[in-house]
């Protein structure tokens, strides 16, 4: 709720991600009495871990759930979630929360289906003339130019998406719909990817793979990120549904588009 110069923040929110290295978090509220959605900046202290971050990957993120209770908030360790105009900084940061989430997730998508393929080229290569192993075989050999263009393809897809947004802003503008939809569907390609390629990694790793190791964490990291909600299957339905045309008149609200 509103106080005199600030506000009194009280909640539970889940995936703090890089909560137990950061000195700050940042926790988007309701503000009582007027619907209006803002984000609070609090000191670390002001925050109750948890501590329920049990998942199947991506463990070292520690992206556990936390609790406030009545912290002040001084107004200016606040802004609007929908801001696009920052006080400072440079253009990217007109893209907004949601859309640097966005980018991120992109990167961290390709950069582990890089490092997939590449672990996986090592271990097979250090077996290399062994009977029966992965190195001669055809299937192996078609699977893994398959996955590679694949990942490029996603990559490239990426980099054209981010290159356009980098000009609109650049420019002073702001993304447009189609610009929002390219964003989102070029995260949704690659982990999609990403995901193929984790499969493709484990089943050609075989009881390596299986055991505790590089190759099984690649694995849970990659399926873990693609439970995440920017690489869900409503957005990309929703970015189907405005690249057909249908969608006139509307715009992105987070993972839906509304009139």
């Amino acid at each position: 709720m509103r106080e005199d110069g600030g506000f009194r923040l009280t909640g539970r929110w889940s995936f703090a991600s890089a909560m137990p290295h950061a000195r700050y978090v940042h926790s988007l509220g309701v503000v009582e009495g007027t619907g209006e959605e803002r984000i609070f900046i609090t000191p670390v202290e002001d925050a109750e871990p948890l501590g329920n971050w049990d998942v199947l990957g991506l463990r070292a993120t520690g992206s556990l759930d936390y609790a406030i209770d009545g912290a002040f908030v001084p107004e200016s360790r606040t802004h609007l979630f929908a801001q696009r105009e920052p006080l400072r900084g440079g253009a990217i940061y007109r893209l907004g929360l949601l859309d640097q989430a966005l980018i991120a997730h992109s990167g961290w998508a390709l950069g582990l289906g890089r490092r997939l393929l590449d672990e996986l080229g090592r271990h097979v290569a250090a077996r290399a003339g062994r009977p029966g192993q992965l190195a001669v075989s055809d299937a192996f050999h078609t699977g893994f130019a398959r996955a590679e263009a694949a990942l490029r393809a996603a990559r490239a897809l990426v980099r054209e998406t981010w290159e356009a947004a980098e000009r609109t802003l650049d420019a002073g503008g702001t993304l447009s719909t189609r610009q929002e939809t390219m964003v989102r569907l070029a995260l949704n390609h690659a982990t999609s990817t990403l995901t193929g390629a984790a499969g493709f990694a484990y089943a050609s790793g075989g009881t390596t793979a299986l055991r505790d190791g590089l190759l099984q964490r690649l694995f849970r990291d990659a399926h873990a990120g693609a439970q995440h909600i920017t690489s869900g299957p409503q957005a990309l339905r929703e970015c189907g549904r405005e690249l057909a045309g249908l969608a006139q008149g509307e715009e992105w609200t987070l993972f839906t588009l509304q009139p």
